[in-house]
Order: C-alpha cells, then sequence, then structure tokens
C-alpha cells in the first residue's frame, strides 16, 4: 500500500467518525425541531422519541409567530445583544491591542490581572453586581444587562493573541508617515482583525442572547423579558402538557445564533487558520 492510499484511508477514515458524531451531536436538535412539528406533543410527548413525526404541521409554530409576549420578548434580546456586542468587541479590539503592541508602564501586571477576572464565576458576582445597580436605581432596565459585559477578559486574550500574530514594521511604518496611535489601529489594524471580530461576535452574541441567571436577577417586570426568561416562563407555566409549542419556542430562540453563524462561519474558520501563523 502506497502513502497517497493510505492517507486517503485515513482521511475516510476520519471524516467518517466526524460524521457520526456531528450527527449524535445533532440528534437533540433534530428532535426538538421533529417535536415542534408535531401537533399531538402538546397532548402527550412522543415516546419512545421518534425523530420524523407522524403528522407534521406547522401549527406550533403559527401560534409561535403570532405570540405578543415573544416578540417583545425578541425585540428586548435583540436590543440588549447588539449592545453588548457592539460595546463588548469594540472595547475587546482596542484592549487586544493596547496589550499587544502599545507600550505604557504596568502593561504585563495589568494584562495580568484582566486574566484574573477569568476565574471568577458570574455566581460570586451577583450579590455585589445588584447592590451597585440598585443603589442608583438602574434595576429593571437592560443597563444592568449590557455594562457588566462591556470589559470580557477571553475577548481582550483573543484579540490580543491575534494582533501577537501581526508584524509589527507595520505600526513602526505608520510611525514614520506620522500616524497616532489611533490612527494606525483604525486605518492599519482594525482592517485586518475581520476574523477575530467575526469569532467575538459570534461568542458575544451567544452569550447575550442566553443569558439567563443575570437577566432573571434584575428584571422583575415581564415586559422586560428576554427569550431565555420568557422560554422558561412558558415552561414553568405549561410543564410538559404543550410539549410542541415548548418545543417550536425553543426552535425559534436559537434561530438567530444559527444564522449569524452561518453568515460568519468563514471568517472564524479564517481566524483559527491565522492563529497558527507568526507575523514577523
Amino acid at each position: 500500500m502506497d502513502q497517497k492510499t493510505s492517507e486517503r484511508i485515513s482521511n475516510s477514515v476520519k471524516f467518517i467518525v466526524l460524521l457520526v458524531c456531528g450527527i449524535l451531536l445533532m440528534m437533540p436538535f433534530i428532535w426538538m425541531v421533529s417535536v415542534g412539528f408535531d401537533r399531538t406533543a402538546n397532548i402527550t410527548m412522543p415516546f419512545p422519541p421518534r425523530l420524523i413525526p407522524e403528522t407534521i404541521s406547522s401549527f406550533n409554530f403559527g401560534i409561535v409567530f403570532e405570540n405578543g409576549r415573544l416578540i417583545q420578548s425578541y425585540i428586548n434580546s435583540g436590543i440588549v445583544t447588539t449592545c453588548s456586542v457592539f460595546l463588548q468587541v469594540s472595547a475587546s479590539l482596542l484592549a487586544g491591542y493596547a496589550f499587544s503592541k502599545g507600550t505604557f508602564k504596568y502593561k504585563r501586571l495589568l494584562f495580568v490581572l484582566v486574566l484574573c477576572t477569568l476565574m471568577i464565576p458570574m455566581e460570586p458576582r451577583l450579590i455585589p453586581l445588584y447592590t451597585l445597580f440598585n443603589s442608583v436605581g438602574l434595576l429593571n432596565s437592560f443597563w444592568p444587562l449590557i455594562l457588566p459585559t462591556v470589559i470580557n477578559g477571553m475577548l481582550i486574550f483573543l484579540c490580543k493573541q491575534f494582533f501577537d500574530q501581526l508584524p509589527g514594521t507595520l505600526r513602526e511604518a505608520a510611525q514614520i508617515d506620522g500616524a497616532g496611535e489611533f490612527r494606525i489601529f483604525f486605518t492599519v489594524y482594525l482592517p485586518l482583525a475581520g476574523p477575530i471580530a467575526a469569532t467575538m461576535v459570534i461568542l458575544s452574541f451567544i452569550w447575550s442572547w442566553n443569558d439567563f441567571m443575570w437577566p432573571l436577577v434584575v428584571l422583575n417586570n415581564q415586559d422586560l423579558h428576554t427569550v431565555p426568561l420568557y422560554l422558561a416562563s412558558f415552561s414553568l407555566e405549561n410543564g410538559t402538557s404543550l410539549g410542541g409549542l415548548t418545543m417550536a419556542l425553543a426552535t425559534v430562540s436559537i434561530l438567530p445564533i444559527v444564522v449569524l453563524y452561518l453568515f460568519l462561519q468563514r471568517y472564524i474558520i479564517q481566524s483559527i487558520a491565522l492563529s497558527g501563523v507568526k507575523g514577523e
């Protein structure tokens, strides 16, 4: 057996293994969509679980899209997520560039402090954050959902690692031409940061859109509920009596994430590929 044949067999085996793993990972999502199209699931959940309903019906999705509270929760999540993503990605790009190419005092110490924030989970911060926003009268608003997300240690770390791969000679050439730091960032490095920016948009969007615990603490007004809060309250009120409708709601709730990923996946792949290239 020659080398090309062995490589083909090896690649084929890897492909089959990855395909099987991918199908297994997709099974819960496929079942969720299937139950959403099964009208009889509102009476009793199908057991054993089936991937294709006996009678396919769009009844549940019709009710979902006519639901005023769901539409309002979509608007709320859209406002919070859009603001969070924009501020988080912008701040992370600026901070990552500063930590990578900047020269200032205590740079290493400050970067270590940023990384230390990754070791603090959300649970210990709930009471201090709640007390802070309560003292300034911002509870039951979108501000507590947006402001704490602006500084994200993980995204800053990703940005720094990405900018480390870009050659420093670009900055030196721009400095010779008389450009300042902000001009260098916006005209030289930012146009090259498309792949990492797309990756951060996906991550930030998922974190913000799926956030449940913190909005549950600070939002008591149902008119301000985000999609995860509305889905949880609907499931709590109806239990398993409306399984088909609940699964239809869950399917609709993840659609923005799926659509965004499909649009930005090529940039994410490009970011992963560039992460192994060291700029000189």
